[in-house]
C-alpha cells in the first residue's frame, strides 16, 4: 500500500471527529436555532397577510378594548365541541394559531408566560440551581398574589431577565400603557404579573370573581384576566404537586368555565384574546392562542415574527396588547401584533379542518423534537460504517481485483446514499408521517423513501458514469431543496430532522445554523464539480465565472431578508467562494489581499444591516435589528450570550467539543501544504478534479468561520461534514475503481 494510494488514517480520523460531533452535541443542533437577542423579527410579510392589512390599518387607526385570557399548558388536542364549548366556539367564529411559548429555560412555567408577557421578550423566574437556572425536573415556581399593589419578588425577576441577558425589560407592558396615559387592568394572579409596572406596581389589580367580572373588564381599554394553568398530573416532575388536581380534561373543563365567564362579561366591541402562555409539565409543546371580536373574524391568526399562517409566539401577545390600545411599539420588542390570517367560513366543518392544521403544528413539532438526537446517533454510526469499510477497501492488495472492485463500487454507492439524507429529512414532511400511529417508524420509512428516489436518481442515470456525476445531483437535489424550501416560506423546515423547531422558538423560516452548513457545503462542492469541468477542457475563467455564479446565488439566497434572513451566513460563505475563484484563476492569496477580503466582508455586512435596517419595523430581519441595537444598545448583549452560548459547549457539558476546533486546523494544515504526507494521501483525486483541493480548503474556510462567529456555531462544521465527507470519499473510491479498472485490464492483456 503507497502512501499516494491510501486514505492517510490521520486525516480520516479528523473528519470523523467533526461529523461525530453531529450527534455527541444535540444540544447545538438545537441550539443553533436561538435568537439573537430580541426575538426574531421578519422580513416582509407573505401574501395570507396581504388581505388582512386594511383592517390592520383599521385597528391602529382606532383603538379597541381588548381582553388577554391568560392560561396555560393547553393545546389544540385539549378543545372539543362538548367538553371546551367556550374554546370551541373561539376555534368557530374567531382566528387561531398554534404558539410557541418557549421562554428562557426549556418547559415554561407559568409564571414564564406572564412574565414573558409583561416583558414582551423571553423572561422567567429564578430557578434554585446556579446563576438561577432552572432544570426541567424542577418545579415551577409560584405565581405570587399581587400584596398591597405590588408583586412580591419583583426584583428577583428584575434581576434575572438582567443576568440571562434576553433584553427582557419585565414591566414593559404595564409601564408603556400608563406613560401613554392608558390603563391595563388585571384580574387574578397571573395577571397582576403581566400587567405591573417596572416597579412591580400594579396600581388595577382584582381578585378573580365571576359576579365582579362585569365591572372589572369595562374599566381599562387593556385588560388581563387568569383563569388558571392546567398542570398535567402524567407530565409533572416528581416534586410538584398540582395546586388544581384532576386529568386534563377535568382542568380544561374547569379552564373553560372560566373563559366563558369572561365572554359573557366582556363588553360590546371588544376583542378578546385566549392565550396558553406556559407548558403543562415538564414536556415542550406547541400551545393554543385564538382571538375572535370585530378585528378577528373565523380562520387563522398571523404575525410576520414567524411568517407561517397558523404559528405564532408569545412575544406576539404584548405587542397585540399594545397596538389595540393605540400606544407606540418599543422597538426593542421583537414580536408582531397579531392579526387575521386566511379567512374562512365559521361553519363546523370549517372548524375541525382548522383543527386538523392546527393539530399538525403541534403534533408534528412535538413528535420530530425527542427524533432529533437519535437521528443524529444513527447518521454518524452509519458514515463510520462507510469509513472503516473505505478503510479496508483503500489497500490496494486487499484481496482480487474483481473482489475490490465489488467493495470500491459497494462503498461508492452507500457513500452517495448517505449524503441524500439531509434533503431528504426535508422532503419528508412534504407527507404527514406525524399522522401515523408510531411516528418515529413513520418518519424514518418517510426519510427512506426520498433517499431512495434522489440515490436513484445519482446514481441510475447516464451522469452516474462520470467521477463527480453522483456529486452533482446530491449537491444540486440539496441546495434546490432547502434553498427552494427558504424562499417560499420555509414550510418543509419547520418541524424537520435537520430544520426548525417551533417548540425551541428560535427560528421560523430561513436560514438557521444547521441549514446553512447543509446549504453552503452542497453550493462548494457544486462549484467544485462545475469548475472542475471547465478546468479539465483548459478554461479557467469559464470555472471561475461558473464558481462564482453558483456562489453569490448560494449567497443571496442564504442573505437576502426575504428568504434566509441569515446573518452570520455570507461572511462565512463569501471568504470561502473569492478563495476558490482566485485559486481556479491561479491568483496567489497573500496576507493583504486575506485583509482585504476580511475587510470586504465585513463591510458587505454591515452595508446589508443598515440597509435592512432602513426598512419598516414589519420588514425587518434579526440582521437589521441587530444594526440597529449596534447604536441603540443591546448589541453588547447579544455578542455576550453568542460567545457564552458558544464557551458554553466547548468547556461545559460538552467536553469532546473542544476536538471541533482542533480538528479544523488539523484538516486546514493538511490541505493548505500540499507536499505533507496529509494531503499526499488524496492526490490522485486532486489529479482527477482539478480544483478539488482548492474546493475542499474553501469549504474549511467556510466552516470554520461560521463556527467561529455564530452562536452554537459547533454545528456548522458537524453538519457540512454529513455531506462533505461522504461525497469527497464517493469521488476518491471512484478514482480507484478506475485505477483497478485500469490494472485489471493491463493483467489481461500481459495474459493474452
Amino acid at each position: 500500500m503507497t502512501r499516494r494510494a491510501r486514505l492517510s488514517l490521520a486525516g480520516l480520523f479528523s473528519i470523523l471527529i467533526v461529523t461525530l460531533l453531529a450527534a455527541l452535541l444535540p444540544a447545538a443542533t438545537a441550539a443553533a436555532q436561538e435568537p439573537t437577542g430580541a426575538t426574531p423579527a421578519t422580513a416582509a410579510a407573505p401574501a395570507t397577510a396581504t388581505a388582512t392589512a386594511a383592517a390592520a390599518a383599521a385597528a391602529e387607526a382606532a383603538p379597541n378594548p381588548i381582553i388577554l385570557i391568560g392560561t396555560g399548558g393547553l393545546t389544540w388536542s385539549d378543545v372539543g365541541s362538548k367538553g371546551t364549548p367556550a374554546l370551541w366556539s373561539f376555534l368557530r367564529d374567531g382566528s387561531t394559531a398554534a404558539v410557541s411559548v418557549r421562554s428562557v429555560f426549556p418547559n415554561t412555567c407559568p409564571i414564564d408566560g406572564w412574565l414573558s408577557l409583561s416583558a414582551g421578550e423571553r423572561a422567567a423566574a429564578p430557578g434554585p440551581g446556579k446563576n438561577g437556572t432552572r432544570s426541567t425536573g424542577d418545579p415551577c415556581p409560584p405565581i405570587p398574589v399581587v400584596d398591597s399593589g405590588v408583586v412580591p419578588g419583583w426584583d428577583s425577576y428584575v434581576k434575572a431577565a438582567s443576568d440571562l441577558k434576553f433584553g427582557a425589560r419585565p414591566g414593559t407592558l404595564g409601564e408603556q400603557l400608563a406613560s401613554n396615559k392608558q390603563c391595563v387592568q388585571a384580574v387574578g394572579p397571573g395577571a397582576g404579573v403581566g400587567a405591573a409596572y417596572t416597579s412591580g406596581a400594579v396600581p388595577r389589580y382584582a381578585a378573580y370573581e365571576p359576579k365582579e367580572l362585569t365591572g372589572l373588564l369595562s374599566r381599562c381599554r387593556v385588560t388581563l384576566v387568569d383563569v388558571g394553568s392546567l398542570r398535567d398530573p402524567k407530565d409533572l416532575p416528581t416534586n410538584e404537586v398540582a395546586t388544581e388536581p384532576g386529568t386534563r380534561a377535568v382542568q380544561a373543563t374547569a379552564i373553560d368555565r372560566r373563559i366563558a365567564e369572561v365572554l359573557a362579561a366582556a363588553p360590546s366591541g371588544s376583542d378578546l384574546v385566549v392565550a396558553s402562555m406556559s407548558d403543562a409539565g415538564s414536556s415542550e409543546r406547541l400551545r393554543l392562542v385564538a382571538a375572535k371580536g370585530p378585528h378577528y373574524g373565523s380562520g387563522t391568526l398571523y404575525s410576520p415574527s414567524t411568517r407561517q399562517d397558523g404559528l405564532v409566539q408569545s412575544a406576539d401577545l404584548t405587542v397585540t396588547a399594545l397596538t389595540a390600545a393605540g400606544v407606540p411599539i418599543p422597538e426593542s420588542l421583537g414580536g408582531f401584533a397579531l392579526r387575521r390570517g386566511k379567512e374562512d367560513s365559521n361553519s363546523e366543518g370549517a372548524a375541525q379542518d382548522r383543527l386538523r392544521h392546527l393539530l399538525d403544528f403541534d403534533q408534528a413539532s412535538h413528535e420530530v423534537h425527542p427524533l432529533v438526537p437519535p437521528f443524529f446517533n444513527a447518521v454518524v454510526i452509519a458514515q463510520i460504517a462507510i469509513y472503516l469499510l473505505t478503510g479496508v477497501v483503500w489497500r490496494r492488495d486487499f484481496g482480487s481485483i474483481d473482489l475490490r472492485l465489488r467493495l470500491l463500487r459497494v462503498t461508492r454507492r452507500v457513500a452517495v446514499i448517505a449524503a441524500t439524507i439531509p434533503a431528504a429529512t426535508f422532503l419528508a414532511n412534504l407527507l404527514p408521517w406525524w399522522r401515523f400511529p408510531i411516528p418515529a417508524v413513520s418518519a424514518v420509512f418517510t426519510v427512506g423513501l426520498f433517499v431512495a428516489v434522489i440515490s436513484a436518481v445519482a446514481l441510475l442515470g447516464p451522469w452516474a458514469r462520470r467521477i463527480t456525476g453522483p456529486l452533482v445531483v446530491v449537491a444540486l437535489a440539496t441546495l434546490l431543496v432547502v434553498g427552494g424550501d427558504v424562499m417560499t416560506g420555509s414550510h418543509l423546515q419547520i418541524s424537520s430532522l435537520m430544520g426548525l423547531q417551533p417548540v425551541v422558538g428560535g427560528r421560523f423560516y430561513g436560514m438557521g445554523n444547521v441549514t446553512f452548513a447543509l446549504f453552503a457545503t452542497a453550493a462548494l462542492l457544486l462549484c467544485i464539480a462545475v469548475s472542475s469541468h471547465f478546468v479539465r477542457r483548459g478554461n479557467p475563467r469559464a470555472a471561475a465565472i461558473t464558481a462564482l455564479v453558483i456562489g453569490l446565488a448560494a449567497v443571496v439566497v442564504d442573505g437576502y431578508p426575504g428568504w434566509g434572513a441569515d446573518g452570520g451566513g455570507p461572511p462565512a460563505l463569501l471568504p470561502g467562494l473569492v478563495y476558490l475563484v482566485l485559486a481556479i484563476l491561479g491568483i496567489r492569496m497573500t496576507w493583504r489581499r486575506g485583509a482585504i477580503l476580511a475587510a470586504g466582508t465585513i463591510a458587505l455586512f454591515l452595508l446589508v444591516g443598515f440597509l435592512d435596517s432602513l426598512r419598516g419595523t414589519e420588514k425587518q430581519s434579526h440582521l437589521g435589528r441587530f444594526f440597529r441595537s449596534i447604536f441603540e444598545g443591546g448589541a453588547g448583549d447579544i455578542i455576550i450570550r453568542k460567545l457564552q452560548q458558544n464557551i458554553d459547549i466547548l468547556f461545559g457539558n460538552y467536553p469532546l467539543a473542544l476536538l471541533v476546533p482542533v480538528a479544523l486546523v488539523f484538516v486546514i494544515v493538511i490541505l493548505a501544504r500540499p507536499t505533507s504526507w496529509g494531503s499526499r494521501s488524496l492526490q490522485r483525486s486532486y489529479e482527477a478534479v482539478p480544483t478539488l483541493r482548492p474546493g475542499l480548503i474553501a469549504l474549511l474556510i467556510t466552516l470554520t468561520i461560521g463556527f467561529a462567529i455564530n452562536d452554537s456555531g459547533v454545528a456548522i462544521p458537524a453538519n457540512g461534514a454529513i455531506i462533505a465527507v461522504p461525497l469527497i470519499i464517493a469521488v476518491s473510491v471512484r478514482v480507484l475503481e478506475d485505477e483497478a479498472r485500469g490494472s485489471a485490464t493491463t493483467r489481461a492483456s500481459r495474459r493474452g
